[in-house]
Formats: C-alpha cells, structure tokens, sequence
C-alpha cells in the first residue's frame, strides 16, 4: 500500500474534543492527524497538498454502527463497493456490517471472505458482526475481528432467528463479547399478522409490528443482560416505551441507538411515499418521535446509525405484504443531522458525539471518532451555509432511490478523507482508496 500524500487543511472550522468549533489548519501524514494549529507552514509545499477550507466545518469521520450491504449473495440490490461510495458520499468512514448475507456471515470462514471482499473493494473502513444461530456455533466466540454478536430476536426468519428465552439465555451467558439485538418480539408479530391478514395498506405495517411488540423484546434483553452483565447493544429503538425504560433502568453497560428515520419520519409518511416508507422495526407517531428526541438529547440514546438496508424499486413496489422492508440511508443521515443542528434542534458538537465520537467508545474502535493528533486521519469537511434538495439522479446507493429524495437538507459533505486520503470531493468519488478493517481493542478505551 502506498503512502497517501500528506495533506494540509488550511482555515476550516475545527470541532476539537471539548466540543468546541475553533478556526485553524490541520497536518495529516501517513493516515494520521500530525498536527492542529491556528496557522500551520506547509513543511514542503512541493509535496503536499493544501485543502483551502474556508467556510467549512471539519468534523471527525462519521462511523456508521449498522448497516446491511448485501454482499455477498444478493449484489443485485447492493454490494460493498457501491455501499462504500454510498458512505464517502455522505461522510461515512467507517462502517458495521450485519450477518444477514448469502450466505450468512456466522462462522470464520464467512467472516474472512467478507473481510478480504471488503479490502478489495471499500472506498471506506469496514468491520463485521457476528450472527447468533440456534447452533450455538464456537465461531460465535472465537471469530476474529468481529464488532460484536448480532441477534435477531425478531423480523427474521431461518437459522438467524433467536427467538426462543432459553436460547438466547445461553447466548448471553457465555463469553464477553458485546451483543447487539434486533428486538421485536417475533411470536407477537406472528399473531398480528394473522389479525391483519388480507390489509395492503402498508401503513398497517406499523400496527402488525406495534411499539409491544419492540417493548417486550427490549425488556426481556435488558434482563438477560443484568443477569449476567453482558454488553448489550440495543439497535435501532423506535418507541416511547423503550425510551422511558432506558431512562428508568439501563445500567452503565448497556448502549442504544437510533435511526434518522425513527427521529424525523412517521405513520403519516406511508401517505406520501408508501411501501418506500417500510421497514423494520416500523416508522412510529410523532410522539414516539418526540420521546425518542429528548432521550437522544439527554443521553438516554447513545448514538445514531442508518440501518442502511437497500432493496430494488421494483421490490419495493410490491404490494403489501409482499414489499420487503428496509431503505438506504448512508448517503443522507449526517445532512438530515447536520440540518436539525442549523435548524437549533441540536448542536454541530451533539451530531459528531453521536455519529462518531460514542459509536468508536462503545465499539472500543481505536484512534477514530475525534480530532487530534495521533488520531486516524477519517475526517469529513461540510458545508452548512447552503442547501441542496436530495434527487433520486445523484443517489449513489445501486438501489437508486431515497426515502428523503426532496428534502432540502444543509452540511452536505464537500471532501470525505479516510486514511489521510481523499475519497469523496466535490461530487465525485476517488475509486482507487481503500478502506482498512477496523479493530475492536478491549485496551483501546
């Protein structure tokens, strides 16, 4: 691998650690953040290149904690590649990718032929969960590097469904790896399918798979974690009800995160874009939205991901229930956060704690999630004095489409750096960069 060429930011607006934004120049050299400066003298100005940042905000790279890129076994819809541009896009430098591939990323083998895909083809840095079967495979403990250990107790089917109390009870009790659940309670879901069969109004959608449903698998993880201190991950809560009992009862160890969707979309948005607006778990009521905000702001949630899980157009106009659930979002979510900051809902500093800052201490990802020398150089550069309305033509995404195609949204990336190299500038992606896999040290925090 060739070393990037150095590179020197010059007048952009610096978020430090203290969450303070100060003006100034940064030096990166060898995939690192050497120096931070109020004015810094290009060492050799015939070898390095000067990024004018003038009216920029630099953040820390985004990482995105979950995401569903599709490869290997169903590329049709995405694949790492694409995903990865996807990601530099919209400020990602570092994702984590779920199990639910073909096949299913559940033994070494699975996860070293995931990990040597993604070298070849990542324009941004990669990591990869681990999927809980009823097997209760050793890989399940053993398998290196993994984020951590995905199960869904719900919203699934096949062998990565884990929906029976005994097993997961046995998942929970061996090992000390983080967890991190998909909780919907699957035999509630079942019954309410068969109560609402015959309706294809997709909006029914969220009432098949109601705010009980999500609260009762949350309640029963939170109790298996207790029991045995377990590091548990809440992935995407979408209800009021988990809120508030997060807010009551999680202990230090115990982590949760919430999507994009879940905080700006809801019920009423199946009436303007349908079966684009399904996923799982379901969009809730404004007031779920509401409760979820507060929880965000006051650091009852932990941190932000995407559930970036893209299908076809053709799939997705399907009827109900026969259109799959699930829509990208790695592209967009740090504009549609960085718009609700210039919009005084929240702070710049708030936006780069949850999307970076929190996501690398809970994933214990070294080096990543701030500015500072000694820090990797994953860095992103956004523009918050203009806005730009999404269009279904730029989406990078292979699926082609956006649940937020429209929405006028500020702080969109102008140059995303990963490794101390530029990969995303003024619209186009640089192809020949390559992420590296991410690294998981219990040590590193």
């Amino acid at each position: 691998m060739t070393v990037p060429l150095p590179l020197l930011i010059q007048h952009a607006q610096i978020l430090h650690p203290d969450g303070k934004m100060r003006p100034g120049d940064v030096l990166l050299r060898a995939g690192k953040i050497e120096q931070i400066a109020p004015a810094i003298t290009p060492p050799d100005p015939d070898t390095i290149r000067i990024i004018d940042a003038t009216g920029l905000i630099l953040l820390p790279g985004v990482i995105d904690p979950q995401v569903h890129f599709r490869e290997p076994g169903l590329e049709y819809k995405e694949d790492l590649f694409t995903a990865s541009c996807a990601c530099a896009r919209g400020g990602v430098t570092s994702f984590l990718e779920m199990p639910n591939t073909r096949p299913l990323t559940t033994t070494q083998a699975t996860l070293d032929d995931k990990l040597q895909r993604a070298a070849s083809k990542c324009v941004v840095n990669y990591g990869f969960f681990i999927g809980a079967t009823a097997e209760m495979l050793p890989d399940l403990l053993d398998a290196n590097p993994v984020c951590g250990i995905k199960i869904f107790m719900g919203s699934m089917h096949g062998a990565l469904l884990i929906d029976q109390a005994d097993l997961l009870e046995q998942i929970f009790a061996k090992g000390d790896r983080l967890i991190a659940v998909h909780a919907e309670n699957q035999e509630r879901i079942k019954q309410r399918r068969e109560e609402f069969a015959g309706i294809t109004d997709p909006a029914i959608h969220s009432q098949i798979q109601d705010n009980q449903a999500a609260l009762e698998a949350t309640q029963l993880a939170l109790q298996l974690s207790k029991k045995y201190q377990r590091r548990l991950h809440i992935l995407h809560m979408s209800t009021a009800e988990e809120a508030d009992l997060m807010r009551q009862e999680k202990p230090a160890w115990v982590t949760c995160e919430v999507t994009p969707q879940h905080l700006l979309m809801n019920t009423t948005d199946y009436a303007r874009i349908g079966t684009l607006a399904q996923m799982n778990p379901p969009l809730r009521s404004p007031h779920d939205n509401a409760v979820l905000w507060q929880a965000l702001l006051d650091g009852v949630i932990d941190f932000i991901a995407t559930d970036h899980a893209p299908h076809t157009l053709e799939e997705k106009a399907k009827d109900y229930p026969n259109s799959p659930s699930g829509m990208p979002g790695v592209e967009t979510s740090l504009a549609l956060m960085l718009t609700q900051a210039a919009q005084g809902r929240c702070t710049v500093a708030q936006v780069a704690h949850w999307m970076s800052t929190a996501v690398a201490k809970a994933y214990r990802i070294p080096h990543k999630g701030a500015i500072a020398p000694g820090y990797d150089a994953d860095l992103v550069l956004v523009d918050l004095q203009n806005y730009h309305a999404l269009t279904r033509a730029e989406v990078l995404s292979k699926c082609g489409w956006s649940p937020f195609e429209g929405w006028n949204l500020t702080g969109w990336p102008v140059i995303t750096i990963v490794g101390g190299q530029v990969v995303y500038e003024q619209g186009k992606v640089k192809t020949d960069v390559r992420g590296q896999a991410l690294r998981f040290d219990a040590e590193a925090i």
